[in-house]
């Protein structure tokens, strides 16, 4: 099972795995967000649903993704439009997008500020 951890990560976080990788070092497959409001910006729950239509799939365009999902055209196409622009799906040159992950994994901490 392929899965992808969803977080929130500074720059020096992201940099750090970056480099690990270069170094060899397995570092999963990870979406980061640089703060929690805007993964929730991104991430809503249509958009969640989305991902969870999305899953195991692969590649799906965006009319037989409405129609899975039983939403409009329009409001999923407006949504894939948010997530492939956030970096989240990737959209294919034959215009369908891709979630290629069987699960997510959702890694934050709150602290008091």
């Amino acid at each position: 099972m392929k899965t992808v951890h969803i977080g929130i990560a500074t720059a020096g976080e992201v940099k750090a795995r970056a480099k690990a990788a270069f170094k060899g070092r397995a570092q999963g497959e990870h979406i980061s967000f640089a703060s929690l409001d805007l993964m929730h910006r991104v991430l809503t729950p249509n958009r969640w649903g989305v991902l969870k239509a999305m899953m195991g799939r692969g590649e799906i365009g965006v009319r037989e993704l409405a129609r899975a999902l039983d939403r409009d055209v329009k409001a999923v196409h407006t949504d894939i439009s948010a997530l492939v622009e956030a970096g989240v799906i990737e959209r294919v040159e034959s215009g369908a997008v891709s979630f290629p992950y069987d699960a997510v994994r959702v890694d934050f901490t709150v602290q008091s500020a």
